[in-house]
């Protein structure tokens, strides 16, 4: 059984490993921006709820995620395991997983956290070239990042993995699959 959470700052590569590393494992990747647009597109009450925030420019409240999260981990697809990307996105958020799993009688097998230079991640992140992309906002992005996701990997300490998140797709993949082998 494969239950893993990718964490990384905008710009790591999380949605690309993601995607990667749920190709190789053979897990559904889940992305709480894929749950929003998903919810959003098929106008459920969570996703009505949820678009109220998203048009406002602001973070969707922990209890409208946690449902949404708790919903799709009941999926038949996610029974055999899970890639979270985006989720937990603080200590409270992490709580209600561990309960969510717990329920099932499972646990998270590791957190995967992508590190990358800042530097590399404002380059990359400019490179997109979306116009709320502004060096600025790209930077202070990382901040909030970093005071949020800080106390998420204290949490998680036990079954954190570090992977280098500078390279070429494939080889990144390979590090956080040697990576999670090697773990005792």
């Amino acid at each position: 059984m494969t239950r893993l959470v990718l964490v990384g700052p905008p710009g790591a590569g999380k949605g690309t490993q993601a995607e990667a590393l749920s190709a190789k494992l053979a897990v559904p990747h889940i992305s709480t921006g894929d749950l929003f647009r998903a919810h959003v597109a098929q106008q459920t009450p969570l996703g009505q709820e949820a678009k109220r925030y998203l048009d406002a420019g602001e973070l969707v409240p922990d209890t409208v995620t946690n449902e949404m999260v708790r919903e799709r981990l009941a999926d038949p697809d996610a029974k055999a395991g899970f890639l979270l990307d985006g989720f937990p996105r603080n200590t409270k958020q992490a709580e209600v997983l561990r309960q969510m799993l717990a329920e099932q009688d499972n646990a998270l097998d590791a957190v995967i956290q992508l590190v990358v230079p800042e530097d590399v991640l404002v380059e990359r992140l400019l490179a997109r070239g979306r116009s709320d992309d502004s060096e600025e906002v790209i930077r202070r992005r990382q901040q909030v990042y970093l005071s949020e996701t800080a106390p998420l990997l204290d949490f998680y300490r036990d079954i954190l993995v570090t992977v280098d998140g500078v390279g070429e797709i494939d080889e990144i993949s390979s590090r956080v699959l040697n990576a999670l082998h090697e773990r005792p």
